[in-house]
């Protein structure tokens, strides 16, 4: 594994790694895109120019710095800096790369332990509390709530339709992790293919309608994914319109339906087998995707070893 891949994952110790949102439309991604797009190509002289080699290298230790900002590991920046000197001046590191690897394993094992309790107990207060809101409708106690911000008078979102939406996702401390573009096509999607607080939280809403969710993270992402470990997701959401589900469409979910989760033990090991996962190798990681389909190898990128 090459010092910059290290440095990067202890960067990233215990964290929720990257902002993936419940949809791929993310309208600062859109926004970054295309302001990129309309950039004059530098040329090939004006890029090894050494001012632009300084411009760069000085974004490139803003990039490092900001990756280091981690709240679940605070560096010595002032080490780090001197660690770079020395590695510049063919010093020995005080770690070889194995121990540093391993340490920087351990170091994400108990920082991802701590946050996901923290979060857990933090979404579970929030909840609580949020019981006693004027206005907010509970759909599964302690698990799963919302509020009406604005009554639709269209035709409700069932089974058979696939609505047509607006949203903006945010953490508990109001941090945005996804959103639709309001100057874009509204999206439509299948709330088959949504996580489940998601999915029970449109279900009934009303063409015109929008509302606030509230999700526990037993019905969000939990431990999987590179969202935070047991955040609370607030979605706000506005149905503008309804497109029937075709036929294609309720075929391949009846044949989801038709798979066996993992509350049976012995059903669960037999996927596992199959799998032909190997608890004892590193190099992959036995994992779940949001639906709770069958289980999937993730060997690391090539070259991580």
């Amino acid at each position: 594994m090459s010092w910059k891949k290290c440095l990067l994952k202890l960067a990233f110790a215990g964290m929720a790694i990257g902002t993936v949102g419940l949809f791929a439309d993310d309208a600062a991604n859109k926004t970054a895109k295309k302001d990129d797009s309309e950039q004059k190509k530098p040329t090939k002289e004006e890029l090894f120019a050494p001012e632009s080699i300084k411009k760069i290298s000085e974004a490139y230790g803003h990039l490092i710095y900001k990756n280091l900002d981690s709240p679940a590991l605070r560096l010595n920046i002032d080490a780090v800096i001197q660690g770079i000197q020395d590695a510049k001046a063919n010093k020995p590191s005080p770690m070889t790369e194995k121990q540093f690897e391993q340490t920087a394993r351990l170091i994400s094992e108990y920082a991802f332990q701590d946050l996901a309790s923290k979060n857990l107990q933090t979404a579970e207060d929030f909840l609580k509390k949020n019981e006693n809101v004027q206005g907010v409708v509970i759909v599964e106690p302690g698990k799963l709530q919302y509020q009406v911000l604005k009554e639709g008078n269209g035709e409700p979102v069932t089974e058979d339709t696939n609505p047509q939406i607006r949203y903006k996702a945010t953490y508990v401390d109001n941090t945005v992790f996804g959103q639709s573009d309001d100057n874009q096509e509204p999206i439509a999607l299948s709330l088959n293919q949504t996580i489940p607080g998601f999915r029970k939280g449109v279900m009934g809403m009303k063409v015109g309608e929008k509302r606030k969710i509230f999700i526990h993270p037993d019905l969000g992402y939990g431990l999987s994914g590179q969202m935070q470990p047991n955040a609370l997701l607030i979605f706000d959401v506005e149905v503008v319109g309804l497109k029937p589900k075709t036929q294609e469409e309720k075929d391949a979910e009846k044949q989801l339906s038709e798979i066996d989760g993992f509350d049976d033990e012995d059903q669960f090991q037999e996927d596992l087998a199959q799998a032909d996962y190997d608890p004892d190798d590193e190099t992959e990681e036995f994992t779940f995707d949001s639906q709770d389909n069958p289980p999937y190898n993730m060997p690391e990128e090539e070259g991580d070893a």
